[in-house]
C-alpha cells in the first residue's frame, strides 16, 4: 500500500494533477520546486497575494509577523502560520492547515487540513489529508551514512534514487509526540503512530504502531 492511489485522496490538494502523473509519492519530490513556481503563477489573484517573489499567501490565511516564508511556497486558504515558523522553501501548504511555533518545512506537500503545530521538522515529505504531527515529532530525511534511501516494504526493497527522503503520510495519519520517522518511512492511511516511536519502512493502513517501552521492539497491530 505505497502508491499514490492507495494512500491519498487527491481532491484535497492543489497538487492533484502533478501527483497523478507518478506511481509512488516520493517520485514527486525532485520536481516540487519547479511545480510550485508554475502553480503559483497560475493562482487566482483575487484569492492569493504574492507577498514576495514566488511566495503566495491566500488572503484568508493568517501569518505571524515572526514567521519566515522562503521561496517558493504557497500558503493555502484559512491556514495559520504561527510564531517563528520557518518555511525554508519548496513548500505547498493546503487549506485549513496549521504550521506551528518553531516548525520547519522544506520541500513538502501538506494536503488540506494538515496540522504540524509544535516543534516539528518536516522535510522532503508529503503529509496527506487531515494528518497530524504531534508535538516534537520529526521526519529524518537523510541517512547517517548519506547513502540513497530505500523503502523497505516487507521482503520488497524499493530503490528511490533519493539522498533526501523523509516520510510519506497517508490521509488521516496520527503521529504521536516526539516520534522520529526515519528516512524512507511510508505510513498508510488511518494509521496511529504512538508517542516516542521510531519508525522505519512501510506501516500498513488502519494500523497502530508503537515502540516497546521495555525492549525497544516495534509492534504493529490492526485498529
Amino acid at each position: 500500500m505505497v502508491t499514490i492511489k492507495e494512500m491519498y485522496d487527491l481532491e484535497h490538494t492543489l497538487a492533484k494533477e502533478y501527483l497523478a502523473q507518478f506511481t509512488y509519492p516520493w517520485e514527486a519530490l525532485s520536481g516540487l520546486k519547479s511545480f510550485i513556481i508554475g502553480l503559483g503563477k497560475s493562482l487566482d489573484k483575487e484569492e492569493y497575494t504574492e507577498v514576495s517573489e514566488n511566495v503566495w499567501v491566500a488572503k484568508s490565511a493568517t501569518v505571524a509577523p515572526t514567521a519566515y516564508l522562503g521561496a517558493p511556497c504557497i500558503i493555502g486558504p484559512s491556514t495559520e502560520v504561527r510564531h517563528c515558523a520557518f518555511v525554508r522553501g519548496s513548500a505547498l501548504v493546503g487549506a485549513n492547515c496549521v504550521v506551528g511555533n518553531s516548525v520547519e518545512l522544506k520541500n513538502v506537500i501538506l494536503f488540506d487540513n494538515v496540522q504540524t503545530p509544535h516543534y516539528n521538522y518536516v522535510g522532503d515529505s508529503i503529509l496527506g489529508f487531515k494528518s497530524h504531527m504531534g508535538a516534537g515529532s520529526i521526519t529524518s530525511n537523510v541517512k547517517s551514512d548519506k547513502s540513497l534511501v530505500v523503502v523497505h516494504n516487507g521482503d520488497e526493497n524499493i530503490e528511490t534514487g533519493l539522498k533526501k527522503f523523509g516520510a510519506m503520510l497517508g490521509d488521516f495519519v496520527e503521529v504521536g509526540c516526539n516520534s522520529v520517522l526515519n528516512p524512507g518511512t511510508v505510513i498508510g492511511s488511518h494509521t496511529n503512530i504512538y508517542p516516542l516511536s521510531f519508525v522505519r519502512g512501510v506501516v500498513p493502513p488502519n494500523s497502530i504502531f508503537k515502540t516497546g517501552a521495555i525492549d525497544g521492539a516495534n509492534v504493529i497491530s490492526k485498529r
